[in-house]
């Protein structure tokens, strides 16, 4: 049996601990079309399996934490399917299933743990599916974000997830409104804003971003995912001074998005032996985001002694 023990915070006090990578570009390779606008969220009432396995190569490849399925999973977006709100309730727990399920197989292949899951809770952009995630500034108060997140992470929540993984956020008010929504909830989070340089991708230097989360009692690390590797090289320092909290970082591989042509350019920048200066600097939840495949994740836990 998977054992969760001890907590997630307690064991980022004790060290780094590995996050997985990219769940999209893994599904991917196994040969399942992500074209979708629940993204991965799709699989979890249509290939559950498929789900289980992704995660499973995470775990085998020396990840010690799974994020789950459910970033673009939502009660509005699966009623844009004609699915209601009792069997979304049940596809966003089943999200944390998924991945307790990968931890047993891989336990029962002889992988060490604890291994934790971390429940995705991506913004309130990737919910419109139209790019918005990445830019912030939705036109929504702070009070509308809230009401907006507070069921899904209910939902999250009742599943037991070790973490709920508030990630990919674009802006500092979104953060606000995400912080409130945990309050109350029994289930630890992590916040992790998108940024592009010193800013998050709304705009407000990332020094205030950071600051949102420092008195947060919910909150076990602050940090920044799905950006350049160079942006998490300064970013994860600031995290560590501003909030005085464990960092969590995962960036992408490095390459961009080329819209018009539906394909990755440039080269790779993410390499494993930056992890131990993201270590140094008080980075203590450590992985990769987009493109950013199993074969990374083996060298970047074997880049932190695990």
């Amino acid at each position: 049996m998977v054992s969760t023990s001890p907590p997630l915070a307690d064991a980022l006090a004790a060290g780094p601990v590995v996050l997985d990578g990219g769940l999209s570009n893994q599904l991917e390779a196994d040969g399942h079309d992500l074209g979708d606008a629940l993204w991965s969220a799709r699989l979890l009432a249509e290939e559950p399996e498929a789900v289980v396995r992704a995660h499973q190569a995470y775990y085998e490849a020396g990840a010690q934490v799974a994020i789950t399925s459910s970033y673009q999973a939502t009660f509005e977006g699966f009623a844009r399917r004609g699915i209601g709100e009792e069997r979304a309730a049940e596809l966003l727990g089943r999200s944390v299933e998924l991945a307790r399920e990968a931890a047993r197989r891989a336990a029962a292949g002889g992988v060490a743990g604890p291994l934790h899951v971390a429940a995705s809770a991506g913004p309130y952009g990737a919910m419109l599916a139209d790019g918005s995630e990445y830019r912030g500034r939705y036109g929504l108060s702070v009070d509308e974000l809230e009401r907006f997140h507070r069921p899904r992470l209910e939902a999250l929540a009742a599943a037991r997830p070790d973490v709920l993984a508030l990630e990919t956020v674009p802006d500092a008010e979104e953060a606000r409104a995400l912080l409130r929504a945990v309050r109350g909830l029994g289930v630890p989070a992590y916040l992790s804003y998108s940024v592009a340089g010193d800013r998050t991708r709304a705009g407000q230097p990332l020094a205030e971003a950071f600051a949102v989360a420092a008195g947060a009692d919910e909150v076990i690390a602050v940090g920044v995912n799905c950006c350049a590797p160079d942006d998490a090289d300064r970013a994860v320092p600031l995290a560590a001074r501003v909030t005085g909290k464990p960092v969590v970082v995962y960036p992408n591989s490095g390459e961009s998005w080329d819209a018009g042509a539906r394909a990755w350019c440039g080269e790779a920048a993410f390499r494993a032996d930056r992890v131990a200066a993201w270590a140094a600097d008080g980075a203590r939840l450590i992985g990769g985001c987009c493109r950013v495949g199993p074969d990374a994740i083996t060298a970047l836990a074997a880049g932190l002694g695990r």
